[in-house]
């Protein structure tokens, strides 16, 4: 009996011993076990905003006409009245060559006109006396053919002349060079005093209102474009304001090189501040508004040709990869992958993976 109480003893002992040492590795281990750690971030929600589907592209301001005027007279220029940058209305004077030589020929030319009329004047009187002597056989046949033929010549003499006439005022007339359109002049090449022949340069006017905005758009997008689509754009010049045009010209070819099509908008300029080749940033709106989700462009993340972005599901963050649309100042249009109102994360989510625990900081 008192080796079995012994035994008994040694036993509780050791059961004792034991449990007293696994209890305390138990505890060691919880108290080695870090508690998990929360990712600050913060969170904007998804929002659904009715938008214009558009096209950004770069394009280039153009005069609407461009034209070369050139001396249609040879002369000294006498007098020069318009300048670079001077604001013309078509048929408004922009210089005068010396046409004294144009009135003398006139004169010459109305006076061999008067000459000419008393001649077949003379002559029909001829012609009508001689008839009737040659009816009466009181003149030959030769001396009838002969007057009859001067009639002829005298009236071909006439017409001739006043066609002459009628050209020597026209060229009169081109000693006065005038706008062919509402302008304003680009480059004036000569100066009072310089001599000029018939087809030399004089100035280049260009037409300012409206103005031609030429720009390009991608391979990808030629089946978006349509006459008559509204055109966005700003220009450096004034980078707050927002100018508008329409579409009008669709070439008909894309270009090989670029693999981009050329597309002509006109813009209303009758203030006069836009000026040829300026540089414009466009936007060609493609359609009407429709309802779309939009997220903070710095939620995006970019992984090869891959986009996710995290939203948060209580208190753990989840990725989502979406596909996205068209770029709407600093939002984002995703045409799928997310919902109106998921909690997008948008600062801090470069630390976050699937299912990592988050704190939405306030």
């Amino acid at each position: 009996m008192r080796k079995l109480s012994f035994l008994i003893s040694v036993c509780c002992l050791l059961c004792t011993t034991y449990c007293l040492l696994f209890f305390s590795g138990c505890k060691k281990k919880a108290e080695k076990a870090p508690a998990e750690r929360a990712i600050n971030i913060q969170i904007q929600a998804a929002e659904k905003k009715a938008l214009r589907p558009f096209i950004e592209t770069i394009g280039t301001l153009n005069p609407y006409d461009e034209v070369i005027v050139s001396a249609e007279a040879d002369g000294i220029l006498k007098e020069v009245r318009v300048d670079e940058g001077t604001v013309v209305s078509k048929g408004v004077g922009l210089a005068v060559i010396d046409d004294t030589d144009y009135i003398l020929e006139v004169k010459r030319s109305e006076a061999a006109l008067r000459q000419a009329e008393a001649t077949l004047s003379n002559t029909k009187l001829e012609f009508q006396r001689k008839g009737a002597l040659f009816k009466e056989q009181l003149v030959t046949q030769q001396q009838f053919d002969d007057v009859s033929t001067r009639l002829s010549l005298a009236e071909a003499e006439l017409d001739r002349l006043k066609a002459a006439l009628s050209l020597t005022k026209e060229k009169l007339k081109k000693t006065k060079v005038n706008s062919p359109l509402s302008g304003v002049v680009k480059w004036r090449k000569v100066s009072a005093g310089d001599y000029v022949k018939n087809g030399d340069d004089l100035f280049v006017i260009i037409q300012n209102n409206p103005l031609k905005l030429n720009f390009t758009v991608t391979e990808k997008d030629v089946g978006k474009v349509k006459k008559g689509q509204d055109v966005i754009f700003t220009v450096e010049t004034f980078p707050e304001r927002k100018f508008q045009g329409k579409v009008n010209i669709i070439y008909p070819n894309l270009e090989e090189r670029t693999r981009t099509l050329q597309v002509e908008a006109l813009v209303p300029n009758s203030d006069g501040l836009l000026k040829p080749s300026l540089f414009a940033h466009v936007i060609l709106y493609t359609g009407t508004a429709k309802d779309t989700i939009v997220v903070p462009i710095t939620s995006l993340l970019y992984e090869g040709e891959k986009v996710k972005v995290f939203v948060v599901e209580g208190d753990r963050a989840k990725e989502k990869e979406v596909k996205l649309g068209n770029k709407y100042g600093e939002m984002m249009e995703t045409v799928q992958g997310l919902k109106e109102s998921e909690m997008v994360v948008t600062v801090g989510q470069q630390n976050l993976s699937e299912g990592t625990k988050v704190n939405v900081a306030r």
